[in-house]
This record gives structure tokens, C-alpha cells and sequence, in this order.
């Protein structure tokens, strides 16, 4: 099993690409041409990342560190999440979700306000420099239809072991203005099973039951992000990206926060839709 810094270390060399910062709604605000490289020194043991915006008045951030923090967790394939550990009312929050692929990454940030509202959006589309361009389309609800069998790894902050289990995600289109949502993960005796039901607004999906309203927004790139319109106090909830990599081959990262607002797990799922 990989170390969490080994698993990094699949992120290392230079990322071209484009910040997209996005309203709540999913509308683009402005769109920043970017180069991020991720360089090995001392052997690996240091990171040095300089991410550059090219801007009409570019600027340069440079960041050294040999240890990972307290809110970064990555998957052996080299994908990542960092970002808040406990959520508190009045105060900002937020995550980054980040997927790669090869050469090619596309990561999200959701951010919420001190009023616990979704308050604006990031998407990072990347190649590493030298790779071949792969303009995915914007996603569509078509692209997400039928069924969906895939496997969920879950990690944990206090380095317990990681599970592993299968998973069935059904997605159905009832009508012009709904659809619903069937999804089971786990064995036949351990297992559990969650059924709800969007209301469909162009590219968001909207899930009204239970005490926290879900959002999902389809995204340019073949991304998705699906979290609370507004954070409750007092209630468990999950911020989630998704990345469709291929017509029939998507992932999606969930970061899970419980009733205490305390940061819990992060899972990755690599899901194929069956023919």
C-alpha cells in the first residue's frame, strides 16, 4: 500500500489549464488561463508548487512543504481532497475535490459563506504540458442515465485502513421534470440502499427530501458538483464531485461530515455504466 505522499508524487509535473470561478447557479464569472507546477526536491521528500495565472497582469504563487496537512487525504491513483475539518456556523468552508486521469486532472472547489451558503465555485480543467488536448463536453443529463456498477474505496483522517466495496448507482428520467435516483453500496447483508427523487432546471438537478436540500450542478468538462444549497447545523452531510471520463467510465469523490460538522471520511467511486 502507497503512502499518502507516494500518492502525491502522481501529481508531479507542470498542468496547464483554466480556473473557472462559477456562480451557485452554475454560471461562469471568469475564467483564468493557469500553469501549476508540482516539482520533487530533496529527493521527493520537499514539493515545491508555483501556480501561475495568465492574467493580463500575471502573477506568480510559490508553496514548498514535506508533509501533508491535517485536511488532505489522496487515493492511490493519485487523486486528492483538501480543505476544512469541521464545519462551524459563521464561518467560511470549503473543499477541493481533485481527480486525475493520466496527464489530464480536473479538480472543484465549493465554497460557503459565514452564513453556511453555497457561495461560489471553482473548476479546474488540466493537462500536464506536452500531453495532447482532450476537450471533454460539458456534461448532460442524458450522459448520466441508466446504471451504473462501481467500486468505493474509503479513507479515513486517523489512517485506519481503507474499505473497499461495491456499488449500484440507477439513475431514471420520469419525466421532462424529474428524475429519480437509486443507489446501493456494500454486500447483500451489510449493505444499504437510498432512493430520492430531483426536480430537473436545465443543468441543475435539484433533491428536496430530507432535512438538507442537495444541489447538483452539471459542469463544463464532463464535471458535476453536488452539495447543500445552505449547510444546516446539526445534520451529516457530503460535499461530492464527479468527473465523466468516458461515455460509459465516470468517477465521483465524496468528503462526508457528521452531525457534529466533524470531517469523517473521503470515498472515491469508479463506476461503469452497463451496456
Amino acid at each position: 500500500m502507497q503512502s499518502q505522499w507516494d500518492c502525491l508524487l502522481q501529481n508531479l509535473g507542470e498542468w496547464q489549464g483554466s480556473f473557472t470561478r462559477l456562480s451557485p447557479q452554475g454560471q461562469e464569472l471568469e475564467d483564468i488561463p493557469t500553469v501549476v507546477s508540482l516539482e520533487g526536491l530533496n529527493d521527493h521528500r520537499t514539493i515545491r508548487q508555483t501556480i501561475r495565472r495568465l492574467t493580463s497582469n500575471p502573477d506568480e504563487k510559490v508553496l514548498e512543504y514535506s508533509s501533508l496537512g491535517q485536511g488532505v487525504l489522496l487515493f492511490e491513483n493519485g487523486a486528492f481532497s483538501q480543505g476544512s475539518i469541521q464545519f462551524g456556523p459563521f464561518s467560511e468552508f470549503g473543499a477541493e475535490l481533485g481527480f486525475i486521469d493520466g496527464n489530464y486532472r480536473l479538480r472543484l472547489v465549493q465554497l460557503f459563506n459565514s452564513a453556511s451558503q453555497l457561495d461560489q465555485l471553482s473548476l479546474i480543467r488540466e493537462q500536464r504540458v506536452g500531453s495532447r488536448g482532450s476537450d471533454r463536453p460539458p456534461l448532460q443529463l442524458n450522459d448520466l442515465l441508466g446504471t451504473w456498477q462501481g467500486e468505493a474505496v474509503t479513507v479515513y483522517p486517523d489512517w485506519r485502513n481503507p474499505i473497499t466495496y461495491p456499488t449500484t448507482l440507477c439513475i431514471r428520467h420520469e419525466d421532462e421534470d424529474h428524475l429519480t435516483q437509486h443507489l446501493s453500496f456494500g454486500d447483500s447483508k451489510t449493505g444499504q440502499t437510498f432512493s430520492s427523487t430531483g426536480i430537473i432546471n436545465g443543468s441543475i438537478l435539484r433533491f428536496d427530501q430530507g432535512a438538507q436540500p442537495v444541489q447538483v450542478l452539471l459542469l463544463p468538462g464532463g464535471g458535476s458538483s453536488t452539495c447543500p444549497i445552505q449547510i444546516q447545523s446539526g445534520q451529516p452531510f457530503f460535499l461530492e464531485a464527479g468527473w465523466l471520463l468516458q461515455p460509459n467510465w465516470r468517477q465521483r469523490m465524496i468528503r462526508r461530515y457528521d452531525d457534529k460538522g466533524e470531517w469523517i471520511n473521503l470515498t472515491l467511486v469508479t463506476e461503469h455504466k452497463a451496456a
